[in-house]
């Protein structure tokens, strides 16, 4: 949040991951910290998110409640499957250039519709309802396709779903650490970093698996 109109300095990559993995204890233990009075009128002037989240669309994976933030503290961009494509690129690189932001987290979630549609076209050749969507299925076919071949016949759906929407978001991470000259010069020289996290519908738990500091 801005204070008389000045900006705080970037929260260091770490402790914004520190920050999160709090906020989602306090999530799974049901214990909230209030909403500050008056954080809207104190934001309208400008924002300074300590992390960008690319989550998946699913209606119950809302990031600001999974991890216990409140307005002005993370920067969400939303789409199915937590596929990566050039304007969601661009609004992580938004995020880094603009407001300084240093953490991103790529964010899928337990039994993904994107990934089992994905399952489906690849497994049964189960078409997609229009071309937008599989665009969609397109973007994650290549990770899922990987988890698919390398698990062979047999194997429990279930656990396809699980290790396929962790490849997934591997991918993800890969295209955002590696397909922009910008966030790649931010990981290099400014801190940036890439996050892969996996969301577990039932316990309300988020485990980072990707790309974490050694």
């Amino acid at each position: 949040m801005t204070i008389a109109g000045i900006p705080p300095a970037p929260l260091p990559a770490d402790q914004a991951l520190q920050r999160l993995r709090e906020g989602n204890r306090r999530f799974v233990q049901h214990v909230r910290i209030p909403d500050a009075a008056g954080e809207r009128a104190a934001l309208a002037a400008g924002q300074s998110p300590f992390a960008a989240i690319l989550s998946c669309s699913d209606s119950r994976v809302p990031s600001e409640l999974v991890f216990d933030q409140g307005l002005g503290d993370l920067f969400v961009i939303r789409v199915a499957g937590n596929v990566v494509a050039p304007s969601l690129v661009g609004s992580v690189e938004f995020a880094a250039a603009t407001f300084g932001t240093r953490l991103v987290v790529v964010m899928g979630h337990s039994r993904c519709g994107a990934i089992k549609a994905t399952l489906d076209f690849i497994q049964h050749r189960v078409d997609v309802p229009s071309e937008n969507i599989h665009d969609i299925v397109d973007r994650c076919r290549p990770a899922v396709e990987s988890v698919v071949h390398a698990a062979g016949p047999g194997v429990d759906q279930a656990r396809l779903v699980h290790e396929a929407g962790r490849a997934n978001v591997r991918q993800s991470c890969a295209h955002l650490r590696h397909g922009s000259r910008l966030l790649e010069r931010l990981i290099q020289e400014e801190g940036l970093m890439v996050v892969g996290a996996d969301y577990s519908l039932d316990t309300g738990e988020v485990d980072f698996f990707d790309g974490l500091p050694q």
